[in-house]
């Protein structure tokens, strides 16, 4: 999760509810996120909420974690109260997962399941770096219910790699599919970055090509940030990396458009493409359709209907709540309707299945009809009533959700 601790309304001890918050509950999808806020090196560009080992410091440790985590799950139901919830997502990121074994992480979706109930059909995916786990390890995953493992391959270029201060060797991610369908995973994504300082674009050529040799059914292709207090700013700010260049960045993603598209894949969500429908990530279609989700860990945020919160990022202070039986909640916010449809648009417009055109304001027609005309907007669908982006509207997502808002 990020780094940056936002403003809110305290969390009452108990971590209770709105009961605006609690009204439907069980009507909409419900998942949870689990973060694992463990790493054995900080990346230089990541400025999400982990910790190394001499990061840490005392109270908290990776041997206990899965322990403290259940105590939090066992809260997320006291705090829901009775209703029917079957959980149809679950999804562990980090962090690095996968440096606890796997049986702390069985542990805890045996939790989750003891306490809520996980849906027949339920997807349990884990983050994992390609170097952080063998065939032992995902076979246990697989027969304790894991269906979906997602590995953070990010390049094939030894030069990119070092840059963003990775670990494993180009060949690995490779390796580990193979590893996991062996395992009996239907369900591997790769994630990959592109824009990284001295990258070129043969060079994101080349990971493409690796990502889908590789054999994954998802693949999502993220640009770089540049954060804040990251060693990768230090860098740039220093001048010994030249900072990304926005175009750049556009032309690799058309770049991975076209060769991900030529490969078999279909873009679902602007910067995530499926081999097949059954293929793209649920868990992350809750989160971009206005779901219910609880998140455990650290710093890990949560929604149950329009209401938001957020908890206390330190492990050791996580633990220390726990421990004395009250919420690690560290602050929530309850979302206006304002805010709601603003988040809506904002998400369902970066869909395949774009954003209906009725739901869409009359003062922001005229936007619409521009997007239309300019070849942001496709217009088949908007025939049938849908707001869908086309590749060059993609690459303008972001500006266009402004201008209707």
């Amino acid at each position: 999760m990020p780094s940056v601790v936002l403003d809110g309304d305290p969390v009452p001890a108990t971590g209770e509810l709105p009961q605006r918050a609690l009204a439907g509950l069980g009507t909409r999808p419900f998942g949870f996120y689990v973060h694992v806020p463990f790493c054995v090196t900080r990346c230089g560009y990541c400025d999400f909420n982990t910790y190394t080992a001499a990061e840490l410091g005392p109270g908290a440790s990776r041997a206990d974690y899965a322990a403290t985590a259940i105590e939090e799950i066992r809260l997320a139901r006291r705090v829901l109260g009775d209703a029917e919830l079957p959980v149809r997502t679950v999804f562990f990121g980090g962090g690095t997962p996968t440096l606890l074994p796997a049986a702390d992480l069985v542990r805890v979706l045996r939790a989750i399941d003891d306490e809520f109930g996980l849906a027949p059909d339920a997807e349990v995916t884990t983050e994992a770096n390609p170097e952080s786990i063998g065939p032992a390890g995902l076979a246990e995953l697989r027969a304790g219910g894991f269906t979906r493992v997602s590995f953070g391959m990010q390049s094939a270029s030894r030069h990119v790699l070092s840059i963003l201060d990775r670990l494993h060797t180009p060949g690995r991610p490779a390796a580990a599919v193979r590893e996991a369908r062996a395992a009996g995973f239907e369900h591997i994504s790769l994630d990959l970055i592109y824009g990284t300082p001295e990258e070129t674009d043969d060079d994101w050529r080349e990971s493409l090509t690796a990502a889908v040799d590789a054999g994954p059914d998802h693949v999502s292709a993220y640009s770089l940030i540049v954060e804040d207090g990251t060693r990768l700013a230090a860098r740039i700010r220093r001048g010994e990396l030249p900072m990304p260049d926005d175009d750049v960045a556009a032309d690799r993603y058309a770049i991975a458009d076209t060769m991900l598209t030529e490969a078999g894949f279909s873009w679902y969500e602007v910067s995530n493409w499926a081999a097949t429908p059954e293929s793209r990530c649920r868990h992350n279609l809750l989160y971009w359709t206005g779901g219910d989700w609880w998140g455990v860990g650290p710093g890990a945020h949560s929604h149950v209907n329009g209401t938001r919160w957020w908890n206390v990022k330190h492990p050791a202070a996580y633990a220390s709540r726990l421990a004395a039986g009250t919420s690690p909640g560290h602050a929530r916010e309850n979302l206006t309707p304002g805010d709601r449809h603003l988040e809506r648009l904002m998400l369902e417009l970066r869909l395949d299945s774009g954003y209906p055109l009725d739901d869409i304001p009359q003062e922001s027609r005229p936007v619409v009809a521009r997007a239309l005309s300019t070849g942001l907007l496709d217009p088949a669908p908007f025939t049938h009533g849908r707001a869908v982006l086309t590749l060059k509207g993609r690459l303008l997502a972001d500006a266009l959700v402004r201008d209707l808002t």
